[in-house]
């Protein structure tokens, strides 16, 4: 162990989270041949085979496996003393990533950030807006928002809000179009929504909720891309009543015979809770949410932007 370099545990999960040299390189500021040649360095001193090399990336081994718990937790403790030692100047100097659904993300999210940057300016956010769940115990993402809560791992689920989605058309849709005056209308009608096998939450597989065997002729993985061609005109889709908000083109169909609720949850890492960048980020979420209950439930418009 006397040639053991604690610093190469860093190279080491970058790789084990990325699965390929060039990426844990780019994330890590460093060049491929630097990252190569530091997991080499700790194979060497560990006398272990960490990775398996193969045409398309890098596998961990059973030996690379049970290290990374360790290398987590070292990378853990770390953070909290650059939190507590460092003070929040420092611990807020570092990158913090958001995973989270793409409407919410790219809609309800993005437009709030530029005062959580403007307020830290030494804060790196990353915000992973798309329609997948991120792995918080693969440190694919610091904090996720997400539909439901995880059955498993070392994390921390708060409940976040609950929020409302409708039917909604373009109203030139609708204006040439037979009327809707109930559930069953939306057969004569094509609709909009996802693509069945890339349902990545059952929460998402709701228009049986509206009508039972319900099926969009149009269909996309994404959310954002589901509400573009709504409003181009391509029929009816269930979207989240933050999104339709911010759309004049858009009007609400059936809206008192068809009202649906889900909920987001937001999820931290349980050894990053308590980091002040993470935290701080957290919190900021939290409170853009509260501001906007109305927005998220429907029952107001955009709120006014509030102070950093």
């Amino acid at each position: 162990m006397s040639q053991f370099n604690w610093d190469d545990l860093r190279f080491f999960l970058a790789v084990a989270r990325a699965g390929r040299l060039t990426v844990a390189a780019r994330r890590l500021g460093a060049d491929h041949a630097t990252v190569s040649r530091r997991i080499a360095s700790l194979e060497a001193a560990l006398k272990a085979t960490l990775f398996e090399r193969r045409p398309q990336g890098y596998a961990l081994t059973p030996h690379g496996e049970r290290l990374v718990a360790t290398a987590e937790a070292i990378e853990s403790a770390a953070l909290a003393a650059s939190s507590d030692i460092g003070g929040a100047d420092l611990a807020l100097s570092g990158s913090v990533r958001i995973g989270a659904p793409d409407g919410f993300g790219s809609l309800f999210l993005a437009p709030r950030t530029a005062r959580l940057v403007a307020r830290y300016p030494g804060l790196e956010l990353q915000l992973v807006a798309m329609p997948r769940l991120l792995s918080l115990s693969k440190r694919e993402a610091d904090i996720a928002v997400a539909l439901a809560p995880p059955k498993e791992g070392r994390v921390v689920a708060r409940r976040l809000t609950d929020y409302r989605l409708g039917l909604f058309a373009s109203r030139d849709y609708l204006a040439a179009s037979p009327p809707i005056r109930t559930p069953d209308d939306l057969f004569a009608h094509p609709l909009v929504g996802y693509i069945d096998d890339l349902i990545y939450m059952p929460e998402l597989d709701y228009l049986d909720e509206v009508a039972k065997g319900l099926r969009p002729r149009l269909q996309s993985s994404s959310l954002v891309a589901q509400m573009e061609a709504t409003l181009a005109g391509a029929g009816v889709c269930v979207l989240p009543h933050f999104m339709a908000a911010g759309r004049p083109g858009l009007a609400p169909v059936l809206p008192r015979e068809v009202s649906l609720t889900r909920t987001f949850w937001l999820i931290v890492h349980a050894e990053l809770r308590d980091v002040a960048r993470v935290r701080a980020v957290a919190d900021f979420v939290l409170r853009e949410v509260r501001q906007a209950r109305g927005l998220l439930m429907g029952e107001a418009r955009e709120p006014a932007p509030a102070a950093p």
